[in-house]
């Protein structure tokens, strides 16, 4: 098997502001792998939040190339992530970009869509959002306006965090989700949602810091509308943690290790009752390409990363108007323009 590493500087139109960060430009690492015949591409990328950068996210990747350059034949996924996992030392997001490429590998060498070897039907995949990042209400407002979508997850953190919605509802009819990236308190967040709720918003993501569980569990018992957790639920073991503390869960496949584990935390979270979302780190068409094969596992999806971006770097899954369209190719789907 043959490896390769590729690293883009992926611009985005806007600046993009949550409650603890603003950029212009999301780093991103593409690793490529090949065998038989087939080319599988996996994606990942760097957040100053998860002390990730692309050279530490190349080492982790290149600890395990002796490995991978010395596999002869296919193995099973799920064996294979188990293997690298220990190799890159737990760093998910390395491992991340690993897994997606051999998941569009070896599902490639098998002439199947991964949805399909799954066994997973696509008929009701949900619509993705289109996100808004915390800027002047002017400009938020703006980019409704510019970009008609029929759902939009709006970013609050700010202290005129309800002004804003109520300003951007006068605008459009669609359906709001918000994002509040840990920047309530307990007491704003069950307010909050009682007022988001006239607004016609669907739900609330992770309102408050990570690790305050008391809170969490006071805001699910109390909050008129479903909290969805996001930095409290990163790897496997917290879909256990998050149960009962909020409704639903948002899994990103960088923080959990790829779609290996992103498929067994949405399939614990459904067994609990909980909702379930995939969101994305503003990746490509790459990384986005492989969230939709989840679709039909989820409640909600925020996978806009490409409609973000000045320029993407890849071909695979599109949109119209929220609704996801795979592309013909067996695999995950992408392939990057370059080649």
């Amino acid at each position: 098997m043959e490896l390769q590493i590729k690293k883009f500087n992926l611009q985005l139109k806007h600046t993009f502001t949550i409650s603890r960060e603003s950029h212009d430009f999301q780093p991103s690492l593409i690793v490529v792998l090949s065998m038989g015949g087939h080319t599988g591409y996996g994606e990942t990328t760097a957040n100053p939040y998860y002390k990730t950068t692309l050279e530490s996210l190349e080492a982790s990747i290149n600890k395990a190339r002796p490995f991978i350059e010395g596999l002869q034949e296919f193995i099973n996924p799920e064996m294979f992530w188990k293997e690298i996992k220990v190799l890159v030392e737990d760093d998910m997001f390395a491992l991340c970009a690993l897994d997606l490429a051999y998941w569009d590998l070896f599902t490639q060498h098998k002439g199947l869509k991964l949805y399909e070897y799954w066994k997973l039907d696509p008929s009701q995949n949900p619509m993705t959002n289109y996100t808004i990042g915390i800027d002047t209400v002017e400009k938020m407002v703006q980019k409704i306006t510019e970009f008609k979508w029929p759902i939009y997850k709006i970013k609050l953190g700010t202290d005129k965090d309800l002004d804003i919605v109520r300003e951007l509802r006068k605008h459009t009819n669609a359906r709001f989700r918000v994002d509040a990236n840990c920047g309530w308190t307990v007491n704003q967040t069950i307010e909050n949602s009682e007022v988001l709720k006239e607004l016609g918003v669907e739900f609330i993501e992770q309102p408050l810091p990570a690790n305050n569980w008391k809170g969490h569990r006071e805001v699910f018992l109390n909050s008129e509308l479903p909290i969805i957790a996001d930095e409290s639920c990163l790897v496997e073991g917290d879909v256990d943690k998050c149960h009962e503390h909020f409704h639903g869960i948002n899994v990103k496949l960088v923080k959990c290790g790829g779609l290996t584990a992103a498929y067994n935390m949405l399939n614990k979270a459904r067994a609990f009752g909980m909702k379930t979302m995939v969101g994305c780190m503003t990746e490509s068409t790459v990384g986005i390409s492989a969230i939709a094969h989840l679709l039909p596992l989820l409640n909600y999806v925020d996978m806009d990363g490409p409609l973000l971006l000045a320029k993407d770097i890849a071909d695979g899954v599109t949109f119209e108007e929220g609704v996801i369209h795979y592309s013909d190719r067996p695999g995950i789907g992408a392939v990057l323009y370059s080649e």
